[in-house]
């Protein structure tokens, strides 16, 4: 037996003992009542004062006895949290599916009933043998089966990172957890805290209201001994996996650390993005690699690890790794995003050879029709900004044949760029599936007072004016900044309305995992500048939009990216001085003056 099982067991008893005390105490003024009703039938407890106590001890006693019952049914009927998973059957994978079972076979263990893909770097074993799991759906087939193994979740960037030996040595260890989780204390413990935990969720019902709190008292109680247990649980499988690729398994923790790092800046760079555009890159897993593989050339840290993919992937046990890498991506949008469960016209898949035209070019123009339309929404009676921006020059629109629309100069961008304006990077966007604007932000643009000015549409000399000298409190670049925030705020609500955002509870409640908190109004106000400035360089001096795989949308020259845009763009709207950005136009041959395309 494994060091850790007799301490796991040990502590899967404190575990249940709660349990036990608890129903003492539930059962303890029922008992009460039955002395006291069987004292004044043999005449022990004669008289008028044992009547009345009699008779509200039974009160009591029925009362606790119906609330516990009420409790425990709760507690057993209750189905708990299941993490939102691609399945995997066998024969989808019939290759993983025996090499998880040689590992069984090694170690002397239960194979696990079934394996699970969820998007991220991280693989567990989870039970999914409740009975409401059955009723609802959730899981069917052997693994939901009374006394199943659990269900062996595997992170989908390990199948496409690592290599076949690699993923094997990792995961040995949890593949051995099924032996320790056997055990019938352990697996009743595990049972009644999941009980409790599901117990705490069903409390925020209507009616049910006062569940949670006894639920908590207990999960408190028996938390402490609860951890402990699956640390000997963790301590058990890890002793029983020693013999089973122990020196491989060092080498490829390593792997698993550089996979967690290089699928964070996937996701935070370059899914995100398009997400907030109502688009979904179709094929993450396989972008991941590309991720890596970048992150190894520029990480002298990561040196020598490219040169392990001339081995077999452990992609290559799986049957179809194209629909698998799909599901993964699209459920890995629902997780981190919040986006529909399914692909449809407001939500559609995207090939990462399109990503540059379909995401980050419209991502741009998005940013830059929305900067325009609160310019538009900041200008005063005679086109002039109501702060002390006015003196700069910076105007309301014009009309013009070469404008984005009849409003204008820097009008706000037509229906069509709606949709696309609230995928903004970087951004607080709506987490709705098109990231569609809010109709309060086209109706303060559309009911600007419009005036003249100098520029023939919207154009980024009109920007560079307005925030020239405009940093500082209460000044232009503060107002807009603000304006901004305001607006995409605006639209996020409006969005979560329109999808009926916050009915969700629990475990159906998403995004799940977000990835970003809401920017500082000065952050939203560099990308969109920054947005307006790629526009015109697309526009005006023959400029392209592409990707990093690490860092996400850059602005191509000549077939290679320019990082050098970014200090200029923060020295303009943060200190209100323009000449580092437009000597940096200079040199592009980037001309400010020329109206640039929102749509």
């Amino acid at each position: 037996m494994e060091a850790g099982v007799p301490s796991a067991r040990s502590r899967a008893l404190a575990v249940l003992r709660v349990r036990s005390r608890a129903l003492a105490v539930a059962l303890l003024p029922a008992a009460a009542a039955v002395v006291l009703v069987a004292a004044r039938a043999t005449g022990r407890l004669a008289g008028e004062p044992w009547a009345a106590v009699t008779l509200v001890v039974c009160a009591v006693g029925a009362l606790v006895l119906l609330l516990g019952g009420i409790f425990a049914a709760v507690v057993l009927r209750a189905g708990p949290a299941v993490t939102p998973t691609v399945p995997l059957s066998e024969a989808a994978a019939p290759d993983l599916y025996r090499l998880v079972r040689d590992l069984a076979d090694r170690m002397d263990v239960p194979p696990p009933s079934a394996i699970a893909l969820t998007p991220d770097c991280d693989s567990w074993l989870e039970d999914r043998t409740h009975a409401a799991h059955r009723r609802g759906g959730i899981a069917g087939g052997p693994q939901s089966a009374p006394g199943a193994a659990p269900v062996l979740v595997i992170g989908s960037p390990f199948l496409w990172w690592m290599r076949v030996a690699e993923l094997r040595a990792v995961l040995a260890p949890v593949v051995a957890g099924t032996g320790p989780s056997a055990h019938p204390d352990i697996a009743d413990a595990r049972g009644f805290v999941r009980g409790l935990d599901a117990a705490v969720d069903v409390g925020g019902r209507r009616g049910l209201g006062w569940i949670a709190a006894p639920a908590r008292l207990l999960l408190r109680l028996c938390r402490t001994d609860a951890a402990e247990m699956e640390r000997g649980v963790a301590a058990a499988a890890s002793d029983r996996a020693q013999g089973v690729d122990y020196g491989l398994r060092i080498v490829a923790q390593e792997q698993v650390g550089l996979a967690y790092a290089g699928w964070d800046r996937l996701l935070t760079r370059v899914a995100l993005p398009a997400w907030r555009m109502g688009r979904w890159p179709a094929h993450l897993d396989a972008g991941v690699v590309s991720a890596l593989t970048e992150l190894s050339r520029r990480d002298r840290l990561a040196e020598g690890f490219t040169s392990r993919l001339g081995e077999r992937p452990a992609c290559d046990l799986l049957e179809q790794p194209g629909v698998i890498d799909e599901a993964t991506s699209l459920l890995a949008a629902r997780l981190f995003h919040g986006g529909p469960a399914e692909a449809g016209p407001e939500w559609s898949p995207v090939e990462w050879a399109a990503y540059p035209e379909e995401v980050v070019d419209r991502k741009w123009r998005a940013e830059a029709g929305r900067l325009h339309a609160a310019l538009d929404a900041l200008a005063g009676p005679e086109g002039r900004p109501t702060g002390p921006g006015g003196p700069h020059g910076c105007a309301g629109p014009t009309a013009s044949a070469g404008s984005a629309s009849p409003a204008g100069a820097g009008s706000a961008a037509p229906a069509s760029v709606a949709p696309a304006a609230a995928g903004a990077a970087g951004s607080p966007a709506p987490s709705g599936p098109s990231g569609a604007a809010g109709p309060a932000t086209i109706e303060a643009a559309d009911a600007a007072p419009h005036a003249v000015d100098g520029f023939a549409g919207p154009t980024l000399e009109r920007v560079l004016g307005c925030l020239t000298n405009a940093s500082g409190e209460g000044a232009l670049g503060e107002a807009l900044a603000g304006r901004l925030s305001a607006d995409l705020a605006r639209e996020e609500r409006a969005a979560d309305t329109a999808a009926g955002a916050g009915k969700a509870r629990g475990a159906d409640a998403v995004p799940l995992f977000p990835l970003q908190p809401p920017r500082s109004g000065r952050d939203l106000l560099a990308d969109h500048v920054t947005a307006m400035v790629c526009c015109a360089a697309v526009d005006s001096a023959g400029a392209a939009p592409g990707m990093d795989w690490l860092d996400g949308p850059v602005l191509l020259v000549g077939g290679d990216r320019r990082s050098d845009l970014a200090p200029r763009v923060l020295c303009l709207v943060e200190d209100g001085d323009p000449e580092p950005l437009r000597e940096w136009l200079s040199a592009l041959g980037v001309r400010t003056e020329k109206p640039v395309r929102l749509v």
